[in-house]
């Protein structure tokens, strides 16, 4: 049952369902709106208890219609963001949960008064699921909305499917928000090259080893972007709220463009770590940090980390696949620019706050 989370007036207020609220986009989705003065349903499969006026946490699973019908039977969103996802083994199995996850959120919402829902995805939209990531012919970059789907299974485009049937059945407007790489501050994301990089780097550190960039040679030299957490939330609130904005997919990137061998060497001053740059071939965290547990657990316990498990920090499988990529990934944000969007936040910046944040947290000493 949905429990009132602050005696404020919220009568007057939007009602926000936020999907996936204690992940990278959710939880900044999360801040964004309490700050803006929404009500906000914050829905996560083991919901934490949250202090911020006019914040309700939500515990449901999202692959159980039954789950989800107990806990928002009564609820009367005006909005869904939704930012959540869960990796399987197959792409077959991607499609299976994840486009079910969105149906069954929108089917128990079907009575709510809901007027937009906005759904993250990525640029796997572009060069398709990890099975086939980047193989076969990729469309030039930089990444534009008017590419076709690629001719490949991609849950991203279930997941869409599923947001425009529902959009039809039940008479909402919808947006899509292809992120690039999203740097925001999660404990227990498996998507997270920020919080990777940062215990990387403290490993590094910690054991008198180099800071070494794991990905490939064209990763290491090409101009690339990325996206800040905060950024993808005004983004979506942006497209949620503007008439203008209805059955659209954008792209949302920060608004910079960067090389890596170029960032690399900053990102390592900041932790006092020697750099060490693309030399014959891509050297992944999968092997360069096998291992580590011990080490991390022995560093959490000696400085008095609020994390002792390395698996809650890093995910060195995804920030292999987004730097072990054999193409450069650029992408556009003029449609999102003619149409009014005019957020931007520099790349380096953003590594750097959430790098504060993570110290200030003790996730990192």
């Amino acid at each position: 049952m949905l429990r009132t989370a602050s005696n404020r007036n919220t009568s007057t207020a939007p009602t926000a369902l936020v999907a996936g609220a204690t992940g990278i986009a959710g939880a900044a989705l999360v801040d964004l709106l309490a700050d803006r003065g929404w009500n906000v349903l914050a829905l996560s499969r083991k919901a934490k208890p949250e202090a911020r006026p006019g914040v309700t946490p939500v515990a449901a699973d999202l692959t159980s219609p039954e789950s989800l019908t107990e806990a928002l039977g009564t609820a009367r969103p005006t909005h869904v963001f939704f930012t959540s996802w869960s990796r399987q083994e197959t792409e077959a199995e991607n499609i299976r949960v994840n486009a079910a996850m969105v149906r069954n959120l929108l089917t128990v919402l079907r009575d709510a008064p809901l007027e937009h829902v906005a759904l993250m995805t990525g640029l796997k939209h572009y060069m398709g699921p990890f099975e086939a990531y980047g193989e076969g012919q990729m469309p030039d970059t930089p990444f534009s909305e008017e590419e076709p789907r690629l001719p490949v299974d991609n849950f991203y485009y279930a997941q869409e499917d599923e947001l425009m049937a529902a959009a039809e059945r039940q008479g909402f407007a919808w947006s899509v928000h292809r992120a690039h790489t999203v740097i925001g501050f999660a404990v227990g994301n498996a998507m997270n090259m920020g919080q990777t990089l940062a215990v990387q780097a403290t490993l590094c550190r910690e054991l008198g080893m180099p800071f070494v960039f794991p990905g490939s040679e064209t990763q290491w030299n090409s101009v690339t972007d990325m996206t800040d957490a905060g950024l993808l939330a005004e983004h979506m609130l942006w497209a949620s709220t503007d008439e203008h904005t209805a059955n659209e997919a954008f792209n949302v990137v920060n608004g910079d463009v960067f090389r890596w061998r170029s960032l690399w060497p900053r990102l390592a001053a900041w932790f006092g770590v020697e750099p060490e740059g693309f030399a014959t071939e891509p050297r992944p965290l999968e092997k360069q940090m096998a291992g580590m547990e011990d080490a991390w657990r022995k560093l959490a316990e000696r400085r008095g980390l609020a994390e002792a498990d390395l698996g809650r920090l890093a995910s060195w499988w995804h920030t292999d696949a987004d730097l072990g990529r054999k193409m450069e990934v650029l992408t556009d944000m003029s449609k999102s620019r003619v149409a009014g969007f005019t957020g931007y936040r520099r790349t380096e910046d953003a590594f750097l706050a959430l790098f504060e944040r993570l110290r200030a947290e003790r996730l990192i000493p």
